[in-house]
């Protein structure tokens, strides 16, 4: 556990020192716009036009919930999730909960490394396995950034790439708006079908991701400290809601514009991928909008490796103080996304089930960050008010009925 450090200076309240608490969660925020989000969003407006806006919003401010929450817990603890789960669980149970979070890592990093070469596919023509190396070398050289020069500059980095995501994905639906009749129409909860449910709990998987809710914690206790109770700390928790609002208001949008512009594409052209999305946008909107959707792609597959492999290693050093470098394990963790490369498995598919992958994933981030947030003997005064618990556990509930509904729907083929 961190060491309790002295309060922020009340110049913390001020616009400018506001600001410069900011950054934490536009890091975690890049999990929300990953390439996984971009096959599952992409996927859900091509099949069923605007039917699942509701799941964005409704992820997205689930999402916004949790990880402030998160970022609460390592603030008001000195721990990372991960650390408070080591401290209240036996050997056996955090063994086999760090191999189920070590899963969900893996599969976050299929999707981060595939949408990378894919990405590069489409910009310069290079074979998929190709691609996906190269996206693995440099988000390498993105976690030197973090290793050697420290967490502001790796902030800086991941949140100019956030932007050019945002740039890249908003460019096509401000250039061909969609009906806003129709995306208003899609805020109504429904489904059609096994296959809806399928994406649904994919889009969900990739918004509501777990490695961004144990990374979180940790990044803000590394970033502010563990600061005493009084003043200070309930202004750090005050710039900590609002970089989380921020955060996920952009991730929100670009999601949503994602959704949108599958689902406007012209009439007769097929989009079922990440690729047939491209050709779409090209054909109906130009090569410097395709142009843009593809570095935007990019941009979130060389981000998003390197805040995954982050998570990865503050998972294991959290769980089992055990470190490896993180060059290593990047390495490590590169060799299943490249294996599936070469083995010519459809990477707009594989993209999909490694979300419902991470779908199953949420409820044991989700079940022991609520317990500890809702626990007085932790948290002391910054306890979770009895709503925010409910709301918390609403959450968790709807995601694991989810799942559980796509399980029946899939093996009975409804």
């Amino acid at each position: 556990m961190s060491a309790t450090v002295a309060d922020p200076p009340r110049s913390a309240g001020r616009p400018r020192a506001l600001v410069a608490l900011l950054g934490p969660a536009f890091v975690a925020a890049i999990a929300y716009v990953d390439p996984g989000n971009v096959a599952s969003n992409i996927s859900a407006g091509a099949e069923f036009g605007y039917l699942l806006v509701w799941v964005i919003v409704m992820a997205n401010v689930m999402a916004g919930l949790v990880q402030f929450l998160s970022a609460k817990l390592g603030l008001v603890t000195g721990m990372s999730l991960p650390e408070a789960v080591r401290e209240r669980a036996s050997r056996p149970v955090r063994l086999a909960y760090w191999g189920q979070a070590e899963t969900v890592a893996m599969a976050t990093d299929l999707a981060e490394v595939v949408g990378g070469a894919i990405a590069l596919n489409l910009l310069f023509g290079l074979p998929l396995v190709v691609g996906g190396l190269i996206t693995g070398a440099v988000s390498m050289g993105l976690l030197v950034v973090q290793d050697r020069r420290g967490q502001r500059p790796f902030e800086r980095v991941i949140t100019g790439m956030l932007a050019v995501i945002a740039v890249g994905f908003l460019a096509s639906v401000v250039i061909a708006p969609p009906s806003v009749s129709d995306a208003i129409g899609g805020l109504a909860p429904r489904f059609d079908g096994a296959e809806s449910v399928l994406l649904a709990a994919a889009m969900i998987g990739a918004t509501v991701m777990p490695h961004a809710v144990y990374l979180h914690s940790g990044l803000a206790r590394d970033r502010h400290g563990h600061p005493a109770p009084g003043p200070g700390r309930v202004r750090l928790l005050r710039a900590t809601r609002l970089d989380v609002v921020l955060a996920m208001l952009l991730a929100g949008t670009v999601n949503l514009a994602m959704l949108l512009m599958a689902a406007n594409t012209p009439r007769g052209k097929e989009v079922d991928s990440i690729e047939s999305a491209h050709a779409a946008v090209g054909d109906a909107l130009g090569p410097a909008a395709a142009l843009l959707l593809a570095v935007g792609l990019l941009a979130s597959g060389l981000a998003s490796t390197s805040v995954g492999a982050y998570a990865g290693a503050m998972i294991m050093q959290g769980l089992l103080r055990r470190r490896i470098p993180l060059l290593l394990r990047r390495s490590i963790t590169l060799i299943p996304a490249v294996a599936i490369l070469a083995a010519g498995i459809d990477p707009t598919r594989a993209l999909i089930v490694s979300q419902v992958v991470l779908s199953f994933g949420i409820p044991f981030a989700l079940i022991p960050l609520v317990r500890f947030t809702s626990d007085r003997s932790l948290m002391g005064a910054d306890v979770n008010h009895r709503v925010t618990t409910a709301l918390a556990w609403f959450v968790a509930l709807i995601i694991s009925m989810l799942n559980v509904a796509l399980i029946y729907l899939t093996v009975t083929g409804g």
